[in-house]
């Protein structure tokens, strides 16, 4: 029987303008419980040079800052089968997409989806659009959708300091 990873809740606050979707926490963050914790993965250095905190600070405090700075962060996929942590080695007959509906719903706020790589975005197109999860949710949804450079460092062709003049982008929405 194939092993199937379950995904992280969301960091979600109050009225969040942009909402980042990554497509499956690495091994590491699921150990940890934490989004993006290989150290050499570049979402909190970049979270931090755009909106100003201290990439260094406990996790606890790195979340509760993005929160007040209306950014939420989650993943496209809920549960699958993946051995190791890239998504090329994800089954795609094991995704369970998340569900968008609900959220874009409730959080009637976000006015920006990033899509923290070109995977993330797929995933989300083909499991999430594809199959009317958020048909009705995003039918009222009148923000907007980017496709950032991915943080991992499985994506060495992009350096840290080219990943973060992309995804300055976001700081228009906030």
């Amino acid at each position: 029987m194939k092993k199937i990873d379950q995904g992280l809740l969301p960091i979600l606050g109050e009225s969040p303008l942009v909402l980042i979707l990554g497509s499956m926490p690495s091994i590491k963050s699921l150990e940890s419980r934490q989004y993006y914790a290989h150290p050499q993965n570049a979402f909190w250095w970049i979270m931090s040079e755009l909106l100003g905190f201290d990439s260094l600070e406990p996790y606890n405090t790195r979340t509760a800052f993005i929160k007040q700075k209306k950014v939420a962060v989650w993943d496209v996929i809920q549960a699958c089968h993946r051995p190791g942590s890239l998504d090329s080695a994800i089954d795609p007959s094991s995704i369970q997409a998340n569900d968008f509906s609900v959220l874009l719903r409730e959080k009637t706020s976000i006015k920006l989806v990033i899509f923290n790589g070109q995977a993330a975005q797929k995933i989300f197109k083909k499991h999430v659009l594809q199959n009317h999860v958020v048909e009705r949710a995003t039918s009222d949804f009148t923000g907007d959708f980017l496709v950032m450079p991915s943080t991992s460092p499985a994506n060495a062709a992009t350096n840290r300091e080219m990943k973060l003049q992309c995804w300055r982008a976001l700081i228009a929405y906030l």
